[in-house]
């Protein structure tokens, strides 16, 4: 599977705290206008309805994700916006609660999960929800595709050597 740059959300992310992906999925990339804006002309899109456009989630754990103690918790949602920051945000997937002993490295919070149809707003993230007690270390990686990924497929890690020249 090929992941181009705007559908990677998080390139193996520090995550310590509550926090959105270091990118956005912008659904409406050359601007979001259904015309040119012109005075009477048609007006900007503010969403999108992805119905038809079957989009798949994964998300990864790089580096075990440890805190000092054992009680920590993530959640991690698919969430859209009218704005970069997240601010004002639909949630349309979650991953439900996962405790700190499962978070280890190679672990799919998501693997291949197909993305609820349905109008999102213009920027796609992914929110990562730490519980009571922050991480101390770890590393996650998100992506979005338009290709699911069969389920006993073989996978390499990142900077391995797979035989291929």
């Amino acid at each position: 599977m090929f992941t181009d740059s705007q559908e990677l959300l998080s390139d193996a992310q520090a995550l310590t705290a509550t926090a959105i992906s270091t990118k956005v999925y912008d659904l409406l990339p050359s601007g979001g206008a259904v015309g040119s804006g012109r005075p009477g002309g048609p007006v900007a899109n503010t969403t999108v309805n992805i119905a038809g456009k079957p989009m798949y989630l994964y998300i990864y754990v790089h580096t075990v994700l440890d805190s000092a103690g054992e009680a920590a918790t993530l959640t991690a949602t698919v969430e859209s916006s009218a704005d970069t920051s997240n601010g004002s945000s639909t949630v349309h997937w979650t991953s439900g609660l996962i405790a700190e002993a499962t978070l280890a490295t190679g672990y799919w919070v998501a693997k291949g999960v197909a993305l609820p149809p349905g109008t999102y707003k213009r920027y796609v993230c992914v929110k990562y929800t730490v519980g009571t007690e922050n991480f101390t270390s770890g590393k996650v990686s998100a992506w979005l595709s338009d290709t699911p990924q069969a389920a006993n497929s073989d996978e390499y890690a990142r900077g391995t050597h797979h035989g291929l020249n």
